[in-house]
């Protein structure tokens, strides 16, 4: 009879650990940038993906879908952190203005590349939550069966839904251009 200590059966398993390094070099930078266009602020999408992990981390084991799990899991503590409001405030009055990030690049590139993420931002906002999520998922990579668990829709509808979300998108970023 094998007899396992109480310390051996509380330790993370090893396996466990080296899938989790696996997975967080894998897919850190990908659920950054979801979350950071779609919140539009790269100090919140840090926090939440390092929060996306820590909650993997302290679920011991991987999830059949473990992307989907990551975005919904993201959403989710997205969700409650703009139910707060206290984030926004917190940024603003620890980085009024932060001088250090600005990059050396050519005043009128960055003009211009301001003003674009300004109007994709403009378009994503005047889109629903499903259309923008499924927008930005899609953009990351995920496959039509990752989204529609992510967004709660059936895998066969994904592709139509996609299609008609570009087309809205498409819409709205054409109508603030002008």
């Amino acid at each position: 009879m094998n007899v396992r200590s109480r310390d051996e059966t509380d330790e993370t398993p090893p396996a466990f650990e080296e899938s989790f390094r696996r997975l967080f070099d894998a897919q850190y930078a990908s659920l950054f940038r979801y979350l950071q266009r779609l919140t539009g602020e790269p100090d919140a999408a840090e926090d939440l993906a390092q929060e996306v992990f820590v909650r993997l981390y302290q679920r011991g084991s991987l999830p059949d879908d473990v992307r989907g799990w990551m975005a919904t899991v993201a959403h989710n503590l997205l969700r409650d952190e703009k139910r707060t409001g206290k984030r926004r405030l917190q940024l603003i009055q620890a980085h009024p203005l932060d001088l250090e990030r600005t990059s050396v690049v050519a005043a009128d590139e960055k003009v211009l590349g301001e003003e674009r993420r300004r109007q994709v931002r403009a378009a994503l906002d005047r889109l629903s939550d499903r259309d923008r999520r499924m927008l930005l998922l899609r953009q990351e990579g995920y496959s039509y069966r990752e989204i529609a668990h992510v967004v709660g829709v059936s895998e066969t509808s994904v592709g139509t839904l996609l299609l008609r979300a570009t087309a809205l998108f498409n819409t709205a970023y054409k109508g603030k251009k002008s």
